[in-house]
């Protein structure tokens, strides 16, 4: 079924196609059999009387409705590529070609229309949707965030490897001539695809900024029978103080509480003081280095 290659979604022009008359769509939608999510776009499989339409196929239901030349972009273009930090939006961001880069509201829900001059690289496809490159994704973003969120998003870039070291220079190049280039092309010098999560990231810039950088992320903690214990986010090796940031997601469960209160405890064991951080100890620029600086003033006199 036509349904099954694209996320469930098939368009007003191949329900005629395939031999259905407006009349009998709109039957199957006033019998909730279908569900309409944009002009002339129909989800046709749903998985239980009242649930949401998935993601994908309301970002591909966007696009459709947008126009046939329609490129899904910025943080939308982020989600389908894989790429985290970005603050997730139910609108769909999408751009059409045009000259003047201005954003403006569709008609349609949940679309957002720009108008972004994209060169004949700048965009890909995936799974059937047209989306704007992994690079220029990325420089269109950086031109719109702040610094943390887009040294976040480099870092996730290169750690799941949808970009490649290489393809910075590609991402620079990408920013050349277009307003807020300067401010977000030194960010491009912060990078480190090590760090697993935009928290870590933000974790270690708080650190760099406060003149405590750590000496090593992704650190491996290995105990007196020398076994890895635990792999620390970031480490100041020489103090024996290691670093870790804790996402919400991955620590607020019991299970994930007794297997931090455990790795915890071979983490001191192996002779090493750990301190956590999460998203809120990040919003000030002092906390996190006072907390570094006294944890390794700490573990010096405790040694």
């Amino acid at each position: 079924m036509l349904a099954a290659t694209q996320d469930g979604v098939v368009t007003a022009a191949q329900c005629r196609d395939a031999g259905l008359t407006p009349q009998q769509v709109k039957t199957l939608c006033r019998g909730r059999q279908w569900q309409p999510l944009n002009r002339g776009v129909y989800i046709v499989t749903m998985s239980a009387a009242g649930a949401e339409p998935p993601r994908r196929a309301l970002i591909r239901a966007a696009s459709i409705s947008a126009g046939p030349r329609a490129v899904v972009a910025l943080g939308t273009a982020a989600e389908l590529h894989g790429i985290a930090g970005v603050r997730h939006e139910d609108v769909v961001h999408v751009t059409v070609p045009g000259v003047n880069a201005r954003p403006r509201r569709s008609s349609e829900p949940g679309l957002r229309i720009h108008q972004l001059a994209l060169g004949p690289d700048d965009a890909v496809m995936v799974e059937g949707i047209a989306v704007t490159s992994p690079a220029r994704t990325v420089a269109d973003l950086l031109l719109r965030v702040d610094r943390f969120t887009g040294v976040g998003l480099l870092d996730s870039a290169l750690n799941r490897r949808i970009l490649d070291p290489g393809d910075l220079d590609l991402v620079a190049a990408l920013l050349v001539g277009r307003r807020g280039a300067r401010r977000a092309r030194p960010w491009l010098l912060e990078v480190d695809p090590r760090a697993e999560s935009p928290l870590e990231t933000r974790v270690r810039l708080r650190a760099v900024d406060g003149g405590i950088a750590p000496d090593e992320l992704q650190y491996r903690v290995v105990d007196r029978l020398g076994e890895v214990v635990a792999i620390a986010d970031l480490a100041w090796i020489g103090a024996r103080v290691l670093g870790e940031a804790d996402g919400a997601e991955a620590h607020d469960t019991p299970t994930a509480l007794f297997r931090d209160r455990t790795r915890q405890n071979d983490i001191i064991a192996a002779g090493f003081a750990p301190v956590r951080f999460t998203w809120a100890d990040t919003l000030t620029s002092s906390y996190i280095p006072a907390k570094i600086r006294a944890a390794i003033a700490g573990a010096r006199a405790a040694a």
